[in-house]
């Protein structure tokens, strides 16, 4: 299916949670904020919400440093 992550347009497999998509897109070794649509996904949603094809979404993915 066709979403658009981070403003790419990109064709990730059907059927995917957000969490599913989070580890599909290799983010998933730190934390992440997730927004579909312009509306925040609580991390405890992550694991049901289900993504669609057309979704906008944005991913924010923490790392550390200094």
């Amino acid at each position: 299916m066709n979403v658009t992550i981070n403003g790419v347009a990109k064709d990730v497999p059907d059927d995917l949670t957000v969490r599913e998509l989070v580890v599909h897109l290799g983010l998933a070794a730190g934390p992440v904020a997730v927004e579909v649509n312009r509306e925040i996904v609580p991390r405890a949603e992550h694991g049901a919400r289900k993504v669609r094809g057309g979704d906008a979404i944005e991913i924010v993915h923490f790392v550390g440093g200094g």
